[in-house]
Parts: structure tokens; C-alpha cells; sequence
């Protein structure tokens, strides 16, 4: 079962999700196939809250594996850090059209928890940058 991490910097206490993580770790993917076109109700939710609700979605979308198997592998876990302003920005303005958006709400169904995983990521980036802390989002496969 994959589950997202998020890492801080300066290290720190690894922030904890009240529950299985999984369906976050579905929806970054298909939020980042989108782009591709996929058709997925993941990607499409993701494409209504880009298009329709104006999220950024940017700062969900700079993810990678957990696992360095190698020296470009950890290139790119560095690259990965950011600002955690922009990604509870992200996270709140997600939420706040799941709530108001029924079309957003009939592609999740199948995900009931997703909602409630993007909030908390959106509180645990705010209080990474209430700290001055950057975060780095990965996944493991489990």
C-alpha cells in the first residue's frame, strides 16, 4: 500500500496522518497525469479544481519516490523541496472547492478519506511555514 511521507527541513519530527494515506498518494499520480490526459475520476477532479477553481496545484504535484537508488535519484529528492506556504495554500483552496463543488465531490466518491488527507497535509505544511521550514513530498510503495 503506498503512503506519502513528508520530510521538513530543517529535519524534524516526521508529521503523522490520522489515517492510510494511499488515496493522497492516488491522487497527486492522477492530478499528475492529467496533464497527459487521463480520464481517470482522480485526474479528472484534479483537472475541475485546476481549471474551474483556479487551485495550484503545483506544489501537490512535486512528488517523487522515497527510494534513492541512485545519484540522480538523490539529485532529485533535493530538488523536491520547496516553500510549505504555497502547498497549505494549495491544500485549503483544494478543500474549500471540494466543499462547495458537487462536481468535484461525484468524482471522489470512491475516495471518501482523500478530503480529509489533503486537509491535513494543507495543516501540516502551514505549520511547517509558520516555522520557516521547507517540506519535501514523497511516497514509499509500502
Amino acid at each position: 500500500m503506498p503512503a506519502l511521507l513528508v520530510d521538513l527541513d530543517p529535519p524534524g519530527e516526521a508529521p503523522a496522518f490520522a489515517g492510510d494515506t494511499a488515496p493522497l498518494v492516488y491522487f497527486l499520480s492522477f492530478a499528475f497525469a492529467a496533464r497527459y490526459g487521463a480520464q481517470h475520476e482522480l485526474a479528472l477532479a484534479a483537472v475541475l479544481l485546476r481549471d474551474k477553481h483556479k487551485v495550484d496545484l503545483k506544489p501537490l504535484l512535486t512528488f517523487a519516490d522515497h527510494a534513492a537508488e541512485d545519484e540522480a535519484d538523490r539529485k532529485e529528492l533535493e530538488r523536491l523541496w520547496q516553500n510549505a506556504a504555497p502547498l497549505a495554500e494549495s491544500c485549503r483552496r483544494a478543500v474549500e472547492a471540494i466543499d462547495a463543488d458537487e462536481a468535484v465531490r461525484e468524482q471522489l466518491v470512491g475516495y471518501p478519506t482523500l478530503r480529509e488527507r489533503i486537509e491535513e497535509l494543507g495543516r501540516i505544511a502551514l505549520r511547517a511555514a509558520e516555522r520557516g521550514e521547507r517540506v519535501r513530498l514523497t511516497f514509499e510503495m509500502g
